[in-house]
């Protein structure tokens, strides 16, 4: 059988060879009749296919001028039948030779599938009841000189998919519903935050300091200046600085890059939308976040109901609202709210077996969130606001008033999936100084996605801040949510890939 397979291979390759040099043949037969496709700079389209078939009662017998690419053809004798794909769907095109000029109807036999022509007809209903063109002309406008992946078994390699987006465009027509979907939820949150009162603004995406998350960044140099740069891992300081300066309500959708690893849930570079609200707290995120979600969902969707990762999830707003302590009190059984000696809680982890980290240190809060990263989060599959975070993993958020051994911090939890991360930030720069050397200890212990000291941020808040609401959430997981995409490389155009040998 492999002897077979290997016989088969060589005889595939010269057939693709020669299917490369018949297409080249036939350009150079067009340009040497001045019929050069590549001359063409403009052509003048007025409707599409999801157009004409859905107001095809209006259109009917009228002339209509449309543009895509020949995805088949069938008959090419004195009746031709292909079908064009343009940017809203497919629709037939019926070309008869005594309609048409005999040399333009000659050379519209010799196009291959994959070539993209403009087409100039009048709209009608075949014998069969097909919404069809009727053609008059056909303009070849660029000549496809490499054949599609065959008809039936399609571009199906994820890996090749991944890799020719504009192939896997082409031939899997579910695949851009995931891509108008993302669009479609970020005009949404957009009119959502503008609504509100919200300003979008930019900031930068090199900086000298990586800081706003716990994460290992890509490093950078700038010539002129000599100085390394950190590509950014998150907007919220710059945003901040922006709410010191009086700019009350901000936000940013942008790009963030973190050196890290890549997995279905993670990419070097990814989408997310940051936040901030004056004289707001992490309450008021949390019904930002809900609105965000369920409203998108209901607007784009038309159902708050939606499946992912296997799950049939509820998005109907009034989601769960959990503090750590209790979350684990319920999945793993330790009641931390009764603990207040560090020892006993790491102890009472450990007896559960749970491990910390080894940079970490071994406080009661670390035990906290050990137990909720390692037991509790996988459990978490309808929307849930796990809330009040330890301060050993916030070193950004305010102190809950309550517990200063806690941050009024929250994440939304879906499926086990992290969407958004919150807090009533941090406003207090001595406590603020405090933490971000906790971070550098840290980092000196070799944690290297901690903090970085940022003394132009602390000066900022030294000119004062207000009580402030602050999130960010990933765009990419949210799109995933709803277009029920297991892996993350499905809803990025161009997701990261390892080099070809």
């Amino acid at each position: 059988m492999s002897e077979q397979k290997n016989n088969q291979q060589p005889q595939q390759e010269e057939n693709l060879t020669q299917l490369l040099q018949i297409r080249r043949d036939k350009l150079k037969e067009l340009q040497e009749s001045g019929n050069d496709p590549f001359q063409i700079t403009k052509y003048v389209v007025d409707n599409d296919s999801a157009n004409i078939k859905a107001n095809f009662d209006a259109l009917e017998e009228t002339e209509v001028s449309i543009a895509g690419r020949l995805m088949s053809k069938r008959g090419m004798g004195k009746v031709s039948f292909c079908d064009l794909q343009d940017k809203s769907g497919r629709i037939q095109l019926y070309a008869r030779k005594d309609e048409m000029d005999e040399e333009e109807y000659n050379r519209f036999k010799k196009y291959d599938i994959g070539d993209i022509v403009g087409v100039k007809g009048v709209v009608f209903r075949t014998q069969r009841g097909e919404m069809s063109v009727r053609v008059q002309t056909v303009t070849l406008l660029a000549k496809s000189l490499l054949p599609l992946p065959e008809k039936f078994h399609g571009l199906t390699s994820t890996e090749l998919r991944f890799r020719q987006r504009y192939v896997d465009l082409m031939v899997n027509p579910d695949v851009k519903r995931n891509f108008v979907i993302r669009s479609q939820f970020i005009k949404f949150m957009r009119n959502y935050l503008d609504n509100m009162d919200y300003i979008e603004v930019e900031t930068p995406v090199l900086n000298t300091i990586a800081g706003g998350a716990s994460a290992r960044p890509f490093i950078t140099h700038h010539n002129t200046l000599d100085i390394d740069m950190y590509m950014r891992i998150a907007t919220e300081l710059p945003l901040k600085r922006l709410i010191v300066g009086g700019m009350e309500r901000v936000y940013e959708i942008g790009r963030i890059f973190r050196n890290e690893g890549m997995d279905p849930k993670h990419n070097p570079e990814f989408t997310t939308v940051e936040l901030y609200q004056a004289y707001a707290d992490f309450h008021d995120m949390m019904d930002i976040a809900e609105g965000i979600l369920s409203g998108a969902a209901k607007e784009i969707l038309g159902t708050y109901e939606v499946e992912w990762m296997g799950e049939k999830i509820d998005l109907t707003p009034g989601w769960r609202r959990l503090t750590m302590v209790d979350a684990v009190k319920e999945y793993v059984g330790i009641d931390f709210g009764a603990i207040t000696d560090d020892a006993e809680a790491v102890a009472a982890a450990k007896a559960k077996g749970v491990e910390l980290a080894d940079a970490a240190e071994k406080t009661w809060g670390n035990a906290l969130y050990a137990c909720f990263d390692q037991r509790v989060e996988e459990k978490l599959i309808q929307p849930t606001f796990i809330t009040m975070y330890p301060v050993e993993v916030s070193p950004l958020t305010k102190r809950s008033p309550e517990d200063p051994r806690l941050t009024e911090r929250f994440e939304l939890f879906i499926c086990h999936s992290e969407l958004a991360n919150a807090y009533s930030e941090l406003n207090d720069p001595i406590d603020q100084r405090y933490r971000f050397q906790k971070q550098v200890e840290q980092r000196e212990r070799g944690d290297d996605e901690t903090e970085m000291m940022d003394e132009d941020f602390l000066t900022a808040l030294e000119y004062g801040m207000p009580p402030t609401g602050g999130m960010g959430m990933g765009i990419d997981r949210c799109v995933m949510l709803l277009t029920g995409q297991d892996t993350i490389r499905e809803v990025i155009l161009f997701p990261t890939m390892k080099p070809l040998d």
